[in-house]
């Protein structure tokens, strides 16, 4: 069997992994003595948080890795379908429940935003027919690949093109559509899905809400780290090879051919590689001595995020699974973060509590709080100080709504800058998505799957097409390896 080197285990090259090993003999390498990346856990005392990613969303581009290996998702995790998405809370006192059910959704924003059901529905409906136009192009398939463009799919998607709102933002788009300023807050706040703004983002993006509120958001019964795990386990069934604490030092490249890894500890051959480290990282380091895509690297990146794990030694019966705490000028916020490459002194909070659902993630009367906020890559900034002035926002906000003095009920705290997610996933500047996907070219400027220069290698995860978020890392993972195994004739699954 031909031999496949995969640098980093993110959740993409897990699931590149399951993909191949039916037909090749796969070796994982990864720095960290965790697998997962960026999907990972902390441990604190009695408490236990998922570090990274907390939604999940499109549970059938993971159970498809299940079913192609014969096996069935159920015996390896389960997860339940939320009946409220998200509580959202507003400066003013207002508090609207992003319910599942679409139309109890509906009638929640009409009563408590006074906007009219038949806006809401017609927004949806943008959503998804947004989602139907790019689904087969943008999503499932390269797009730098000019079988790409000979299939029928793909010509009645560009022939539709018009109808994907490229041409505003997605704040113009929500605008124009609600009179109350809260829901256009509510719909711009997707842009941070995939790292970007809303207010420089194409309302192409608004198709973000149409996977949350027509498809649904799920939670593993088990934590989100549970799915990493799963993955893991299936991988290693189907004969996968990790080897972590390994770090990739440099892919050794012969006559534009992609030959072999070199590690901290060995130098391994192999007849193919797939980096599903960031797309900075992989050239800067690993083929610092090939010419990089320029015009690609220099991208302006998405956002980071500040986290802060704190163990609360009380239960708000107020909060549930995931809930945001909304800032009274958003545009200024989003400015802070693009612009001036800093923290507002107003910021959207996003707290979630997995031991809402997961009742041994905190002692007995206990919760555990992941508290983010989004914040600029680094680049330079004073993180120790940013730190201290983003907490101290974050308290007063939490104390304002909630009526608490949050502060008092801290046990245990950890935190995640900027610095420490480029430290711990080689993300350039700890941005999480890679690129931003801020004007309407951004889809066509993320690397492709794969070299165009050197054969034989490959390309998956946030930083590369078609972006970041578990679901695009799967598909990234998904067009990766078909591209790969087409070469020898093997039929994808």
């Amino acid at each position: 069997m031909k031999k496949v080197v995969i640098i980093g285990a993110g959740i993409a090259g897990i699931a590149a992994a399951i993909r191949l090993a039916r037909n090749y003999r796969v070796i994982v390498l990864e720095k960290n003595s965790f697998l997962g990346g960026k999907l990972s856990e902390i441990c604190l005392q009695d408490f236990r948080f998922d570090a990274g990613p907390s939604l999940f969303t499109l549970p059938e581009l993971v159970e498809e890795l299940f079913e192609i290996c014969g096996e069935s998702a159920k015996d390896f995790f389960t997860y339940q379908k939320l009946p409220i998405i998200c509580k959202y809370f507003y400066p003013d006192g207002t508090i609207l429940f992003a319910y599942a059910n679409i139309e109890n959704f509906v009638d929640e924003i009409a009563q408590k935003l006074g906007e009219s059901p038949e806006d809401v529905k017609r927004f949806l409906q943008k959503a998804e027919r947004i989602y139907k136009i790019t689904k087969p192009v943008f999503l499932e398939k390269s797009l730098h690949q000019f079988s790409t463009y000979l299939s029928l799919t793909t010509l009645r998607s560009l022939l539709l093109g018009y109808e994907i709102d490229a041409f505003r933002t997605m704040h113009q788009a929500n605008k124009s559509m609600f009179r109350n300023p809260k829901t256009v807050q509510f719909f711009d706040r997707y842009a941070t899905y995939n790292g970007s703004n809303p207010y420089q983002a194409p309302a192409t993006l608004n198709v973000i809400s149409h996977l949350e509120h027509c498809y649904g958001a799920f939670f593993p019964h088990q934590g989100m780290y549970s799915l990493a795990i799963a993955l893991t386990k299936l991988a290693k069934k189907r004969g996968v090879e990790f080897l972590t604490q390994t770090e990739a030092q440099k892919i050794i490249v012969r006559n534009s051919r992609a030959i072999a890894v070199q590690t901290n500890s060995q130098t391994i051959e192999c007849d193919y590689v797939i980096s599903n480290a960031d797309i900075m990282f992989t050239y800067r380091k690993l083929l610092s001595e090939h010419k990089a895509p320029e015009h690609i690297l220099k991208q302006p990146r998405s956002s980071s995020a500040l986290i802060f794990y704190w163990g609360i030694n009380r239960q708000f019966s107020e909060l549930e699974l995931h809930n945001i705490f909304f800032s009274q000028d958003y545009q200024k916020e989003f400015e802070a973060i693009f612009q001036q490459k800093t923290i507002a002194d107003d910021v959207t909070v996003y707290v979630f509590i997995s031991s809402k659902i997961v009742f041994s993630d905190a002692p007995k009367d206990c919760e555990n709080w992941f508290v983010m906020i989004n914040v600029p890559p680094n680049s330079g900034q004073n993180w120790d100080e940013l730190i201290v002035r983003a907490r101290q926002s974050i308290v007063r906000k939490i104390n304002a709504i909630l009526n608490t003095d949050i502060e008092k009920l801290i046990v245990v705290e950890s935190v995640l800058d900027p610095r420490k997610i480029e430290e711990r996933t080689s993300s350039y500047g700890g941005a999480l998505y890679g690129n931003s996907s801020n004007t309407m070219f951004s889809a066509f400027l993320r690397h492709p799957n794969f070299s165009k220069k050197i054969s034989n290698l490959y390309f998956c995860g946030g930083s590369v097409h078609p972006g970041g978020g578990i679901p695009l890392c799967m598909l990234s993972a998904k067009i990766a390896t078909s591209i790969l195994m087409s070469k020898d004739g093997f039929k994808y699954l």
